[in-house]
């Protein structure tokens, strides 16, 4: 059995009424995490610490909420009023869970399924998504995190040039892979609205149904929207079902050519912000 999962968001009980409920064995089965791991729920660290327990049977992409962790912990960004960060940043340990953390991909393949946070800019295909995904990555895992995460930071470029290069590239991809609901025809970033498809900007579109995107046909599987609700279509999983908010936590079995929908309600209650 293979799972994707939405965001969840510090959520480490629904996680584990969920993996229950599928009846999840680690010596068999595998999950993949959409992202947002961290932040605004209750438990962050436990739920760092059960998806490394998991080892190899459980995979990861980093959201905007983990990099937030990553960039607070190193001093660029000031806690928000309502992060639930503290009992990583205190921990004893802190090192290794940021450590573990800074070394996750920001996009992965499972069973043909593009696993993403936020989405992928229109001009990318799947190749360029993962390579692009990879250059990030490697400035996360390496020695100059710090005076990256201090300017990665930024809505600029709004719009993808594959000869953008420096700060302004590597921004470009954090924010199109972690932050992205809409855009325009041309594929320029739109990052302030946070609403669903009800209030989609005129002139705008869901990235997914941005007219021309190059991942078109490829099957993505997604996170970050919980305004949106679920998608769930033969090559769309949108898996933010606002479990932190007193929503649900969503899996969608991937394996073997199935496809089934698992849902827990989650106890969490937050305010957005």
């Amino acid at each position: 059995m293979i799972l994707l999962i939405g965001d969840l968001q510090g959520c480490c009980d629904a996680l584990d009424r969920l993996l229950d409920e599928a009846g999840f064995s680690p010596s068999r089965d595998r999950l993949v995490v959409l992202g947002d791991l961290v932040n605004r729920g209750p438990a962050s660290l436990q739920v760092l610490q059960r998806l490394a327990a998991l080892g190899a049977s459980a995979r990861c992409v980093l959201g905007n909420h983990d990099l937030h962790l990553l960039a607070v912990a190193h001093g660029v960004r000031k806690p928000h009023r309502s992060d639930t960060l503290a009992q990583v940043l205190d921990a004893p340990d802190r090192t290794h869970w940021l450590d573990w953390l800074r070394r996750q991909p920001l996009a992965l393949m499972e069973q043909g399924w593009l696993c993403v946070h936020a989405g992928v800019s229109p001009a990318w295909d799947k190749a360029q998504t993962l390579a692009l995904a990879q250059e990030v990555g490697a400035m996360l895992a390496g020695p100059d995190l710090p005076s990256f995460l201090a300017t990665m930071y930024g809505n600029e470029p709004a719009r993808w040039d594959d000869s953008l290069h420096g700060a302004d590239r590597l921004r470009f991809i954090v924010n199109a892979l972690t932050r992205i609901r809409f855009c325009a025809e041309d594929g320029t970033l739109e990052l302030q609205t946070k609403e669903g498809l009800e209030a989609t900007p005129a002139g705008l579109y869901p990235w997914f149904a941005t007219p021309g995107r190059r991942s078109a046909g490829q099957p993505v599987a997604f996170g970050h929207w919980s305004t949106l609700g679920l998608i769930n279509r033969p090559d769309l999983l949108g898996l933010d079902t606002g479990c932190v908010w007193g929503g649900r936590l969503t899996a969608v079995r991937v394996d073997e050519g199935r496809r089934e929908l698992m849902q827990v309600a989650c106890a969490q209650a937050q305010a957005p912000g």
